[in-house]
């Protein structure tokens, strides 16, 4: 461990000096990518020094324990080199952790994809639940939202919902939200107060950056047709929604929130890019998820990950066993602690695979 840490600190003071070089400050892709990945290494190289200061003070204290000393002065080292200890025990945890492998697409913005499942009406009445949970949740973290498409019911539900997540780090949190979402309440729409149980799908997929993915235009097929649904005075009058075929998958994606035809087009290009980043990785890591399954689960949007039951105000995440009394607070967004329990339990189950090996 110390050694890749070593290398990373060469490395980290390297990049140091390339963004001092006025070759490289006036080469400005250049540049960017030094300071990204100078920024990249910044808490890992900033912890490595904390722990060499530890380090070097328990040295220190050790050969001055070795020395004829006044009882008090005694005391006093000793309960310092027992502190430093305990903080280079600490400071090895973390650096373990930081020292995990990266998902390289942490800090790339978000896709979110959520579909009403069984229950009817009411499954898409929880869907828009969860859409107001998440671009909530994205407020408090300060990321931006923008819708990208919605298929809207009668009353107020959503049959679908994609929009886009922008911020830093945010795939990093959301990435554990994929899967099937349960809810268990008395649904408006029911005269006899009985508990019904509905669900709706959620998909999380990096944003797909033009270089992740090279699409051929000669692989789409694109369709203009006249939108649906409730509509503005022109959102009905013109051909300005666009359906976007990809001919070599198979996939097919609609949108036709916005007024302009070309703004439609854009919006469905980078839902398809990222549906296609997101097969190409689904592929790539299908052999390494059956051999083994994570704590937190595989990101398999079958799997049910969670239960919201409104009558008791408890959410239950199934893949991590935890559960809390406060519904109210998490459908307004408040879900930081349940992101961080599920951050926790993928390092830790990380670590369990490394010290394995």
């Amino acid at each position: 461990m110390l050694e890749k840490l070593a290398a990373l600190a060469e490395k980290y003071d390297e990049l140091e000096r390339f963004l001092s070089d006025p070759e490289v400050i006036a080469d400005q892709p250049r540049f960017q990518k030094y300071a990204r990945a100078h920024a990249g290494l910044n808490q890992i190289v900033g912890k490595y020094e904390e722990y060499r200061q530890a380090m070097k003070g328990i040295e220190d204290a050790r050969e001055m324990l070795k020395e004829k000393l006044e009882d008090d002065f005694r005391e006093m080292v000793q309960a310092e080199l027992a502190e430093l200890q305990e903080k280079q025990a600490r400071l090895e945890e973390e650096l373990k952790i930081l020292l995990l492998p990266r998902d390289p697409n942490d800090e790339k913005n978000v896709i979110v994809e959520i579909r009403a499942g069984t229950g009817g009406d009411e499954a898409a009445l929880f869907a828009a639940d969860l859409f107001r949970m998440y671009t909530r949740y994205a407020e408090r973290q300060g990321w931006r939202t923008e819708l990208m498409s919605s298929n809207t019911t009668e009353i107020g539900g959503f049959k679908e919902v994609i929009f886009i997540i922008e911020g830093e780090g945010a795939y990093s949190r959301m990435k554990y939200e994929s899967g099937v979402h349960r809810v268990q309440r008395v649904p408006a729409t029911e005269a006899s107060g009985r508990i019904h149980t509905s669900a709706a799908t959620v998909a999380v997929l990096p944003e797909a950056e033009e270089v992740d993915v090279e699409i051929n235009p000669n692989d789409l097929r694109i369709d203009v047709y006249r939108s649906g649904g409730h509509g503005g005075q022109s959102v009905n009058t013109t051909d300005s929604a666009v359906r976007v075929t990809h001919l070599p998958t198979g996939l097919v994606v609609a949108c036709q929130d916005e007024k302009s035809q070309l703004k439609n087009k854009e919006k469905a290009l980078r839902i398809l890019r990222a549906r296609l980043l997101d097969k190409f990785q689904q592929e790539q890591q299908a052999e390494e998820a059956r051999n083994r399954k994570t704590q937190v689960g595989t990101g398999d949007r079958s799997e049910r990950i969670r239960t919201y039951n409104f009558p008791q105000g408890r959410m239950t995440d199934h893949r991590i066993g935890l559960t809390l009394y406060r519904l109210d607070s998490i459908m307004d967004g408040d879900i930081d602690e349940v992101v961080t329990a599920l951050i926790t339990a993928d390092q830790a189950e990380k670590l369990r695979r490394v010290d394995t090996q």
